[in-house]
């Protein structure tokens, strides 16, 4: 009997749900989930009839981070990190929105991979911490990118002391982007689908390539590039559907598109 794919993905009305879908161990990671997540966070990218992209886990748990048995029968190696790296990079780089939706157990890589997404919401019976270090491992999927989302003193505090952080906390932090209870969970998620529709695609993969470019670069260089990317703009149908709208005073929504 062929075992259910460790990754679902569906798209409905522009938004591609990738669901971490190993319920029965709380959407541990091991190897064939993080290749089955970087196949559908690229799969996601290059679909164009996907405006945006939600994460998110099924059953009682977002992901309870790296598997543990299989981290003990040593099937935890390179090709699992490499693997991992390969879909928090697709989740991150897409030209358009990604979105973590984190409930119940939200730790270790399950954190890790959520930080590579663009924004995260979190349902307040959300348990967030990393727990790496104390397991004997480095926090790898996220080791390079949460400083820049939290600020170095705070990353230090989650990756080296592992200590556990209040969904409050995450909020101030910045760790996560919005808070609900969980019978309110999929309102809020709704709620912030329908305000991506507002956003230009074109521009929000632009913006998101200027914002990650801006860490590691000199901003005086990137001039050309910037107007290049703002001339991609200028040529989008998205700025001549805001520039009709604005000429009748009213708000500009892209998607769906009328």
């Amino acid at each position: 009997m062929r075992e259910p794919a460790s990754v679902l993905y569906e798209v409905r009305d522009g938004v591609a749900t990738l669901t971490l879908n190993r319920p029965r161990v709380l959407n541990a990671l091991d190897t064939t989930l993080v290749s089955e997540l970087a196949d559908a966070a690229e799969r996601a990218s290059g679909d164009d009839g996907v405006w945006l992209t939600v994460l998110r886990g099924a059953g009682r748990a977002f992901c309870s981070g790296i598997d543990r048995a299989a981290l003990s029968r040593g099937q935890i190696d390179d090709r699992f990190y490499r693997e991992i790296a390969r879909a928090t990079n697709a989740l991150e780089d897409m030209p358009k929105l990604s979105i973590a939706v984190l409930h119940g157990w939200s730790i270790g890589g399950g954190l890790q991979v959520a930080s590579a997404c663009d924004l995260r919401l979190a349902s307040t019976d959300a348990v967030l911490e990393f727990g790496a270090t104390r397991h004997g491992l480095m926090p790898d999927a996220t080791v390079l990118r949460i400083a820049r989302l939290i600020g170095l003193g705070h990353a230090k505090e989650l990756a080296l002391l592992n200590d556990r952080v209040s969904v409050e906390q995450a909020l101030t932090w910045g760790l996560v982007n919005w808070l609900a209870p969980p019978e309110q969970l999929e309102a809020k998620l709704a709620q912030i689908v329908g305000r991506a529709g507002y956003a230009s695609r074109t521009a929000v993969a632009a913006t998101k390539r200027m914002l990650q470019a801006s860490f590691h670069r000199d901003p005086r260089s990137m001039v050309d590039e910037l107007i290049a990317l703002q001339r991609e703009c200028h040529a989008s149908w998205e700025l001549q559907l805001a520039n009709e709208a604005w000429s009748r005073k009213e708000d500009v929504r892209f998607f769906p598109r009328s």
